[in-house]
């Protein structure tokens, strides 16, 4: 038995440690490095892919010594507009622009983040087009996004710039997750919260018949989440929805993951599945998803099949792609902070 296995640990010794780590995760600082007003304010409940996003960067700017409000006031450095809809926000276009008329200084920075395309409407690109006018910069979460709209409405003259989405890396992490051994079902896992056609059930459900009919041997299919009513599954295993560490856990017992969703301007689901160590099959109509996917997984559009029997053989070569050039929470939340203070040293000079 090594010597310091018996060795016991007080009480007070244990409070101290805790303690000390506690005060390594917030530096003591006079006043906040800059003090930034996001217009949606976090939800502990499910929420989508912007919820999530507003949790990570709120957290991170934090702890790099940012104060993070989600309302307006006199001490505001930057206003970071999440969403459009007043409905839904803390502040809403009209604050917006009457705070920026009392404080033309303050660096107004827009995220755009949906279309009309994928959410099959006829409000969103007219909606964004209005908040955009209020904005100093913007930020795409896709170039297919900023490409979308720039033959809208967008003068991609004006300043801006792409950063693509990263899951909680606290949360979705590859750790854990190991490739198939040779006794066991190659497992390709999906999961959406929408039953939305769109997001690729019509390719779910071949996959789903060719594991049936026996023209993928040795292969399972998970479908978390939710799925169009009366679809007949055949041999997938079906999960209801799950969040955070249940849903992660479930990815990382799985060895790719499939989206068939169509026009996403960026999308969090096949993020999450590659934060996990999953190499990505995706549609090639799949908007925003394509360019980040392309790096660690294999697109298709007719040929499914070829394109899963195509992983299985360079499956090693993508989950080392995906393990090194996957999407990265830490690297979304970087390039924010990074952007923040850049256009808070350029004093109006964003060009």
């Amino acid at each position: 038995m090594p010597a310091h296995a018996a060795e016991k640990v007080s009480p007070v010794r244990r409070f101290r440690d805790l303690l000390a780590t506690a005060r390594s995760y917030w530096p003591q600082r006079r006043r906040p490095v800059g003090r930034v007003a996001i217009n949606l304010a976090p939800r502990r409940s499910p929420y989508g892919g912007g919820n999530q996003f507003i949790q990570q960067v709120s957290r991170y700017l934090t702890f790099h010594g940012y104060e993070v409000v989600y309302h307006l006031d006199s001490q505001v450095d930057c206003v970071l507009i999440i969403d459009g809809r007043d409905a839904l926000t803390t502040f809403g276009l009209p604050e917006i622009q009457a705070f920026k008329r009392r404080y033309p200084s303050v660096v107004c920075i827009h995220r755009v983040n949906e279309c009309d395309q994928r959410k099959q409407s006829d409000f969103m690109d007219n909606l964004l087009a209005r908040v955009n006018s209020a904005a100093d910069y913007t930020v795409f979460i896709s170039r297919w996004l900023r490409d979308y709209h720039a033959s809208r409405w967008f003068d991609p003259a004006k300043p801006h710039a792409v950063i693509h989405n990263g899951a909680d890396p606290s949360v979705f992490h590859p750790l854990g997750n190991r490739p198939p051994s040779s006794e066991e079902a190659f497992r390709l896992v999906t999961h959406h919260w929408s039953d939305n056609p769109i997001k690729g059930f019509t390719v779910y459900e071949e996959i789903d018949r060719l594991i049936e009919k026996g023209e993928l041997p040795n292969v399972e299919l998970w479908v978390i989440g939710r799925w169009p009513a009366g679809m007949q599954w055949r041999s997938a295993r079906l999960i209801g929805p799950v969040t955070g560490h249940r849903l992660a856990d479930l990815l990382r017992q799985c060895h790719a993951y499939v989206t068939a969703s169509l026009w996403e301007p960026g999308g969090m689901h096949f993020i999450e599945g590659a934060q996990c160590g999953l190499p990505v099959l995706y549609h090639m109509d799949g908007g925003g998803i394509v360019e980040v996917a392309e790096g660690f997984g294999i697109g298709f559009r007719d040929d499914v099949l070829g394109a899963i029997e195509a992983m299985r053989a360079r499956y090693p070569e993508l989950r080392h792609q995906t393990l090194s050039r996957g999407p990265s929470g830490d690297r979304m939340c970087m390039a924010y902070r990074q952007l923040i203070q850049a256009l808070l040293l350029a004093d109006g000079n964003m060009a």
